[in-house]
């Protein structure tokens, strides 16, 4: 008799580590004899500042209540749990937070296991070898990479694949950490670890990614996917959500430019045969994807520093103010301009920026509806300079440009804002760009991501 195909059964716990998730979620699905759980740990979209900074997106408190319950919750079944993009960015330090929370939550409770970290972080050197190989090549219209990119970075990663991940399911690795890597890897690495397709594998790991994002309500939440040779299905473990075939189909295009290919490392998700249909009111099925193989590249990630930043919030409710805004602000400017000069400070040393919140704010130049009366509107000021004391000295003068100026009509011989917090003037520090939109053409999805196992254990 030939061997039945597998069914895999995968769990994630919720959109991004420390988000958090019901524990009776995590029981219901344990309670299913899942093969893994797991849950991705970060995204580019906060922006650069948690990859150039190597703090984390998430307390070291929300990450650690989410690591604690899957990490009980997989030893105790038996079963892997993995991590991807740990700590919001994937760099290097996040890695270690993550680690070091993994350990700890193992002394708290006793717990032994063998551990793998696979890093993500790329050095400069090898990076160059690379860019002088003809190796790097820009995404979409981005400009081609110069060597004084990478050696300004201030962390350059790497998005991997679900390769390391199955090197260190192979290893022996019951909890694996990972760096930077696209989103699905961990469970696509699962999946075909038991010897399923790369299509249903891919497709799989699409939903899990954002967990019940697959889902409706929209909540951070528990999903099982269950993967065959031929099909994925989909089902939140929060009884009060269901998936549909709308909101699976919602899913598969998150983040996604094509509605029918999608490009990962190693090759193509083509859903363009797909047909997703209802089990039940909760439970949806998708058939028909495949996967088209194609030369593997890696997805860079860099974040450079930009300057310092220091910003305030003001308000007014004055009508009068608030007719004249516009004008006011580019008296505000130019004045605060004047004052600037006479500290010495050059006017390429710095920048400042009005955000007014309650008339343009959010689209800025974009913004449609230019006749509004607002009743009252918020001034966020902010200064980016070449240093924090500049900043600091340049968002000073506009602060109080802001509150003591004329406009005609005034009426308050007082101040012109309101402010919600003393000390007034906030210093953000360092602040970052990305600088990377390229990929790496490499024959050897290992090379970029070393693998370090450790055996940890009640007595560390």
């Amino acid at each position: 008799m030939s061997q039945a195909t597998p069914e895999v059964r995968m769990m994630s716990a919720s959109g991004i580590l420390g988000y958090g998730f019901p524990e009776a979620s995590l029981e219901a699905a344990l309670a299913r004899e899942p093969h893994m759980i797991g849950v991705d740990g970060g995204s580019s979209d906060p922006g650069p500042h948690y990859l150039g900074s190597g703090k984390t997106l998430n307390s070291r408190l929300a990450m650690k209540r989410d690591l604690s319950l899957l990490l009980r919750g997989a030893i105790r079944k038996g079963i892997p749990m993995m991590v991807g993009t740990c700590g919001g960015a994937g760099g290097e330090p996040h890695l270690q937070v993550c680690a070091d929370i993994i350990r700890e939550v193992a002394r708290e409770h006793g717990l032994s296991f063998k551990m793998a970290l696979i890093h993500a972080e790329q050095e400069k050197g090898f990076l160059l070898e690379q860019l002088a190989a003809g190796k790097i090549r820009p995404l979409g219209g981005a400009p081609a990479l110069q060597a004084s990119d990478i050696e300004g970075a201030e962390r350059i990663v790497g998005m991997m694949g679900p390769e390391p991940y199955r090197q260190a399911l192979a290893a022996g690795a019951q909890v694996i950490l990972g760096g930077r890597g696209t989103d699905p890897a961990p469970w696509v690495a699962l999946a075909m670890h038991h010897g399923l397709p790369a299509a249903p594998a891919w497709y799989a790991g699409k939903m899990l990614e954002c967990a019940c994002n697959a889902a409706i309500p929209k909540k951070h939440d528990c999903l099982l996917v269950t993967v065959g040779e031929d099909f994925v299905q989909a089902e939140p473990m929060n009884p009060e959500l269901r998936c549909t075939p709308m909101s699976v189909a919602v899913q598969a295009l998150h983040e996604n430019a094509s509605p029918v290919t999608r490009y990962e490392p190693g090759g193509i998700v083509d859903s363009q045969d797909c047909e997703i249909s209802a089990v039940n009111e909760r439970v949806v099925r998708i058939t028909g994807m495949d996967w088209k193989p194609a030369p593997y590249s890696i997805k860079l990630e860099g974040a450079r520093r930009v300057g310092f930043s220091a910003f305030t919030v003001a308000a007014t409710r004055d009508p009068g103010l608030i007719g004249q805004i516009h004008s006011f602000l580019e008296f505000v400017r130019e004045s605060t301009a004047t004052k600037v000069r006479a500290l010495g400070i050059a006017t390429e040393d710095y920048r400042l920026v009005l955000r007014v919140y309650g008339q343009d704010g959010v689209m800025g130049e974009w913004e449609p509806v230019k006749d509004t009366q607002a009743l009252e509107l918020s001034i966020l000021a902010e200064v980016v300079a070449s240093t924090q004391e500049v900043a600091n000295a340049v968002l000073s003068l506009a602060r109080v440009t802001l509150l003591h100026s004329d406009f005609p009509g005034r009426m308050c011989r007082e101040g012109n804002m309101a402010f919600p917090f003393s000390p007034s003037d906030i210093e953000r520090g360092a602040i970052y760009e990305f600088m990377l939109q390229h990929v790496l053409d490499i024959d050897d999805p290992l090379r970029m991501f070393p693998i370090e196992y450790e055996t940890v254990g009640a007595t560390q």
